[in-house]
């Protein structure tokens, strides 16, 4: 996957509840003592420790810099960063304990509901207002993680292979995008569309595209319950079924089981493929990929999902991991320090090209197409993260993992039997019959 891309899509991703750290022995402590902002910066003292997956940033000495700028303000605490490359995995073992670090990413493993047995309370709902995605860590009206960052989502692609195939201007619907896709491939000779199948986690991030064909911010929450989320005319319908006619149409690789996700990053750059679905993260990456395989930064675009409400196209804002405070910590209010400092103060989002989770914070520069076409922003709301998740689970799809469309596009493309009419009527039956047994 590489580490640069691990933190970017991650936090999206793991909205799902993987896994369950039911046997854990990691809670009780002093739970429910704030993890308060400090008054007098002077007054903080003492040594966190951070827990990252950026191990990137730990080697390359990017994150002790940030360090070095966080001292300027707070001279008396002194950060620590422990890189885990296995973070979700390690991390959950390290939960069994009371010692996994002062400032960490809440791991997808970690129901809900169980924030408050392993992370400090950050303030309530209200308090934490001026962020994005903080419903997303409420439990009981209080806020248990802050967002590093948010990512909206769609399209990267070429801009020069586009304008090739002769379309210049954003496809405004599905068949407006296939049709482009179609050109390319006739007049460019390059694929059209990556999947990324075989690596896989990219195929997780069309479902980052909740919301955007009805541009509705309740888009995620509306599927907890029996509700036939693949129905027609629905998000997910929209949404998988452009997938599935892109592989259905020859115009993705011609053997997704041998795709690569850090060659596919080159060979946009150089031309050879022209478009990804992808989180606005991955524009920087890209862009440095071009310029390495002897192609332009300037030949990366992005583009938002083919379709218009009200005659505007829609992007959803989503949220990346939260940064919580251990409900261990013997050092809250220098671990609460650094984590409101990294957030509002280190320009971090800036430099990384993605969302601010400061809602007063203007967009970055990487969307900065996005803002001058007037595509209409939204923070997807997640308060019913956990009811979604759980009846994910008991149906066995997995919105968040690969599998589903990978078997999507094996059925597009004749590897798999069937009709996508049987394959979402399968879906809307697996999680009707799953929502019900949830909620009863």
């Amino acid at each position: 996957m590489g580490n640069k891309k691990t933190t970017a899509f991650s936090g999206a991703v793991l909205a799902a509840v993987m896994l369950t750290l039911s046997a854990c022995g990691g809670g009780g402590g002093a739970t429910g003592e704030v993890a308060a902002p400090p008054s007098d910066p002077k007054e903080v003292s003492g040594e966190i420790k951070v827990l990252t997956q950026r191990t990137d940033l730990v080697q390359n000495g990017a994150l002790q810099k940030y360090a070095a700028e966080f001292n300027k303000v707070y001279p008396n605490v002194k950060v620590k960063f422990d890189g885990i490359t296995d973070y979700e995995g390690e991390v959950k073992i390290r939960m069994n304990t009371n010692n996994y670090g002062d400032v960490l990413f809440i791991p997808g493993a970690v129901a809900k509901n169980d924030y408050p047995k392993f992370f400090a309370p950050l303030g309530t709902t209200a308090e934490l207002s001026k962020y994005r995605f903080s419903d997303k860590t409420e439990v009981d009206g209080k806020v248990y993680g802050i967002a590093q960052f948010g990512t909206a989502n769609g399209f990267v692609y070429n801009k020069k292979l586009w304008k090739q195939a002769g379309v210049t201007a954003w496809p405004k619907t599905t068949d407006e995008f296939l049709a482009g896709l179609k050109a390319i491939k006739d007049k460019t000779g390059a694929t059209p569309y990556y999947t990324n199948f075989k690596d896989g986690w990219p195929l997780v991030q069309w479902t980052n595209n909740l919301g955007v064909v009805g541009c509705d911010a309740q888009a995620s929450n509306a599927l907890a319950g029996p509700v036939s989320p693949w129905k027609a005319g629905s998000e997910l319908n929209t949404i998988d079924g452009l997938l599935f006619d892109i592989a259905k149409e020859g115009l993705s690789e011609k053997d997704p089981t041998t795709t690569n996700w850090e060659i596919s990053k080159a060979l946009l750059g150089e031309g050879k493929i022209a478009t990804m679905m992808l989180g606005s993260w991955s524009i920087t990456q890209m862009q440095d990929a071009a310029e390495k395989a002897g192609g332009s930064p300037d030949d990366i675009g992005f583009m938002p999902f083919p379709v218009q409400k009200d005659g505007k196209h829609c992007a959803a804002l989503v949220s990346d991991y939260q940064q919580a405070v251990s409900v261990h910590s013997h050092n809250k209010p220098a671990a609460r320090a650094w984590v409101d400092w990294f957030t509002e103060k280190s320009g971090f989002a800036e430099k990384e090209g993605v969302v601010s989770a400061v809602k007063s914070a203007p967009m970055p520069a990487t969307l900065k197409d996005f803002v001058d076409n007037d595509v209409k922003f939204f923070d997807r709301s997640e308060a019913k993260t956990a009811a979604v998740n759980d009846i994910d689970e008991a149906a066995e799809i997995g919105l968040n993992k690969q599998d589903y469309r990978q078997k999507l596009i094996d059925t597009a493309r004749g590897a798999a039997k069937g009709s996508i009419e049987d394959f979402f009527a399968d879906l809307n039956k697996r999680w009707d019959e799953a929502a019900k047994t949830v909620g009863s």
